[in-house]
Parts: C-alpha cells; sequence; structure tokens
C-alpha cells in the first residue's frame, strides 16, 4: 500500500520528495497521512488531482518546519472508485499507522470507510464527497466534512434562482441517490419559485451517450433550462454532447458540474455554464493568496477546484494535530469539534454538532481568464445561509 504502488509515473518523483523525513523531528511522532483516493475507475481524473493536492500540501509544511515540530509522512492508496475497495485500502493504511485520513472522492466511498474509523482507529477529513448523510444520520465522531454539504450548495442555489428568469426546465440526473436526491431537491426549489420542471431523466452512471436524453429535451423546445447533476466521466460526455446538439443555447445550471477538469477535457463546451463553485484561486483571503502564489510557482498554473478542497483537507488534519498537540486520530478529533481556524476560504469553525466547517458558498461561470476557459466566481454567500443541523447526527 505504498505511495509508488498507486501513483501515476508523472507524480512519483513528488511522492517521494512528500515522504522524505524532516531532519530535526525524530524525537516527536510524525503526522502520517493516509490518502483514499481514486487513481483508477470513474473518478480518477478528479484522484489525479487530489493527489497532486496532498502531496504538495505535505511537501510544503515538511520545508516549512513540518507541523508541530512533527515531519508528515504520506501513503496513498486506490479505491478504484469502488466502496469495497475503498474500504479495504483505507483499512490497510489505517492499520500500517498512517491513520489520519483524506476521505475518497464519492460519497459511497466515504461512508464505508466511516464505518470502521473507530475499529482502525483511524479518522478521516472529507473534501469532495457532499452526501447530506456524511453529516447527517451516517456521521461518525471521526470524521469530519472540510467542504461544502449537499444541504449547503442547494441553500446557496436556491437564493441565486430567485433571480434567474428562466421559468421550465429539464433535469439530467445521475441514476443513484445523489443525482436523483439533487433532481428532488431541484424541482421542490423550482416550484416554491414558481417555476416548472417539464422532464427529468436518469442516465445510469457510466453512461457515454446522452443523445437520447438529449433528444427528449430537444423535443420540447420551450425548455429554457437545464439543472445537471451527473459524475465522473459521465459530466464529460454529457458536456460535449450538449455542445454538439445544441443545448447550450439555453441556461444550463450545474450541481457540482462546473469543475476544472470537466472544463479541461471539453473544448468550449462548458462556455458559459453557471454552477456552485467548491474552491477557486478567486477567494481573497491571506491564506489562499499563499497557497496559489507557492502552487503556481511550482505548477506554472493556479490550483484547481479539487486541489484546492484537497489542500484544504490535509490543512484541517494539520489544524487538528496542532490543537491536539498529539497525532493520535482521537486526540485530533476532539481537538477539532467544535474549534475555528483559519483556512483558505478564512476563518471557519468546525460546527460541534455535526463535524461540519462552516464556510461560504459560491456561484460562478464558466469564462475565458487569460485566454483560457475556468469557472469564476461571480456570487458569495456568507455562512447565514448554511442550513441548521437537522439534528439526524447522533455522536
Amino acid at each position: 500500500m505504498t505511495t509508488q504502488r498507486f501513483l501515476p509515473r508523472s507524480l512519483l518523483g513528488l511522492a517521494l520528495a512528500a515522504i522524505l523525513p524532516l531532519a530535526g523531528a525524530a524525537d516527536k511522532d510524525p503526522v502520517r497521512i493516509g490518502t483514499v483516493t481514486s487513481v483508477s475507475g470513474v473518478f480518477s481524473q478528479q484522484g489525479e488531482e487530489v493527489q497532486r493536492a496532498v502531496q504538495f500540501a505535505v511537501e510544503q509544511a515538511n520545508k516549512k518546519g513540518g507541523v508541530d515540530g512533527r515531519a508528515v509522512e504520506l501513503k496513498i492508496a486506490d479505491d478504484e472508485s469502488t466502496p469495497d475497495a475503498g474500504r479495504r485500502a483505507a483499512e490497510k493504511l489505517a492499520r500500517d499507522g498512517h491513520n489520519l485520513l483524506v476521505a475518497p472522492i464519492a460519497s459511497s466511498i466515504t461512508m464505508a470507510v466511516g464505518q470502521g474509523l473507530e475499529r482502525w482507529d483511524a479518522m478521516q477529513v472529507v473534501h469532495l464527497s457532499k452526501a447530506d448523510r456524511i453529516t447527517g444520520d451516517s456521521c461518525k465522531p471521526r470524521m469530519f466534512r472540510s467542504s461544502h454539504s449537499d444541504s449547503m450548495d442547494l441553500a446557496m442555489f436556491d437564493e441565486w434562482l430567485k433571480d434567474v428568469p428562466e421559468k421550465k426546465f429539464a433535469v439530467v440526473g445521475a441514476d443513484y441517490v445523489w443525482g436523483r436526491d439533487s433532481a428532488e431537491h431541484f424541482e421542490q426549489s423550482a416550484a416554491k419559485l414558481g417555476k416548472e420542471v417539464a422532464l427529468s431523466v436518469f442516465p445510469p452512471v457510466g453512461t457515454k451517450d446522452f443523445a437520447p436524453y438529449i433528444a427528449q429535451i430537444k423535443a420540447q423546445p420551450d425548455i429554457d433550462g437545464i439543472w445537471v447533476a451527473l459524475v465522473g466521466r459521465d459530466l464529460i460526455a454529457f458536456a460535449k454532447q450538449a455542445h454538439e446538439f445544441g443545448l447550450t443555447d439555453k441556461r444550463i445550471i450545474g450541481h457540482a458540474y462546473i469543475m476544472n477538469f470537466v472544463v479541461n477535457a471539453t473544448g468550449n463546451a462548458t462556455e458559459g455554464v453557471w454552477g456552485n463553485i467548491g474552491y477557486s484561486p478567486d477567494i481573497d483571503t491571506p491564506r489562499n493568496h499563499e497557497f496559489v502564489v507557492e502552487f503556481q510557482e511550482k505548477y506554472g498554473r493556479t490550483p484547481t477546484d479539487n486541489e484546492g478542497q484537497a489542500y484544504n483537507a490535509v490543512q484541517t488534519i494539520f489544524e487538528g494535530v496542532k490543537l491536539a498537540g498529539s497525532t493520535k486520530p482521537a486526540d485530533v478529533s476532539q481537538a477539532l469539534r467544535g474549534a475555528t481556524y483559519e483556512t483558505i476560504y478564512g476563518p471557519a469553525t468546525m460546527r460541534a454538532e455535526d463535524n461540519q466547517l462552516i464556510l461560504p458558498t459560491y456561484i460562478g461561470q464558466v469564462e475565458a481568464v487569460d485566454g483560457k476557459l475556468r469557472p469564476v466566481v461571480k456570487q458569495a454567500f456568507g455562512p447565514e445561509i448554511v442550513p441548521a443541523p437537522t439534528g439526524e447526527c447522533k455522536m
């Protein structure tokens, strides 16, 4: 379960640099980070970004003297984009001592890992998984989310949609719990605003040909907006085909859609598309400025949304170690719950009731910046619109 075994060849050099021991820190237990992510499978493009960001955070910390005077070590394991493989990979990492875990990408895999945390003496920080159950009825005392949940994103969409003029929508949602939950919420929100969902389609995960679904939308020419909740490579396929078949003359709103890996893989197909943004180099905070400058110096570009969120997860682990004065997962977990600390989003509080980090939320649109398309923040909403805990989390 070593880093080298699972990493793409292009990242091997960075992985080796990230796990070198820190001189002078031998008197304290190291911070042992284990990252469970998708090196293979449907989420592998996002997984490569996650690996890069985690390794950057570890390398950066060691160059600056470690965390609380401790060297940081890293191992990365492949969840193969499936819950069973993710659970096995996480258990191996934890039992090998890398028990401060950066969580998987997909919510289903994250929740599978979450069930074993106490048994393995581990904890994990969630950075891309959005399902509300993670901080709801499936919450765990050692599972924390440092990124936005579905309910946070959807509360923001509810506010923003008040000013969206389109009235008649189609919904394209992935045919599993997240896609259907997203579609259901949008339909309820649209109805409250006097808007109509005239068509809902649910392609199975792994769909390559969206032409039949696009044809159904085009058969109703008075549809003027499309809500899209798809995942992984399916997003890329849909974006290309929606552009090819002329759907981009309608307002497309994406739930977890306008991510850099999709924009970069689809030419100009996503230009003008709206959606939530999990992280942006546009965020105007001292911590984010520092991150962006150092990342750009190393890679010659700004960090992507996936990279920013993964980086923030590692920083959350680091903050927990500093607050606890310990690397034991139980101590780090206890120190994080209810803590307020500086992040790349600004000061933020890890809500004690459900281990959800309370952050601003961002609506954006894909535009050209310096001649290259990327998601650009158009409006930020403060933490005051974040929904209160549901009471379903029992820890």
